[in-house]
């Protein structure tokens, strides 16, 4: 019986505790390779939103060369992403909550832009220009 609670407590610590902080903190508690790429739709408008388990949907492919427009909605005060910074294109603007914010720039390189929140992008997201 012992063992079984201090296996159970174990796997508290090592597993349970870190995936819940990390919730809190509005950090994805999965990988981001299991995610899916999402196409810009509407003409290069891409909507995001900030919860509690970070931006979304990420990462999104966008086309070098072409405007595109982020429409970002913070849906919680539960982040620290009150805010987004896009530093390859000197971009950094507040997140009111559910008040949507755009954000229009152009993509000069192809490869991977990350976007995320002002405390050094602990919260962030990808646009995979092509």
């Amino acid at each position: 019986m012992i063992a079984k609670t201090m296996v159970a407590a174990l796997f508290a610590a090592a597993v349970v505790l870190p995936a819940a902080e990390a919730l809190a903190c509005g950090k994805h508690a999965k990988p981001a390779a299991a995610t899916t790429v999402a196409q810009a739709a509407q003409g290069n408008r891409v909507e995001l939103s900030v919860t509690e388990e970070g931006f979304g949907p990420t990462p999104v492919k966008v086309k070098k060369g072409e405007p595109v427009t982020l429409v970002i909605t913070r849906k919680t005060d539960k982040t620290c992403a009150k805010e987004i910074m896009i530093p390859a294109y000197d971009i950094e603007k507040e997140l009111p909550l559910n008040q949507p914010v755009e954000v229009t720039f152009t993509p000069t390189k192809s490869g991977e832009v990350k976007y995320g929140c002002g405390m050094g992008q602990m919260i962030a997201g990808v646009l995979v220009v092509e």
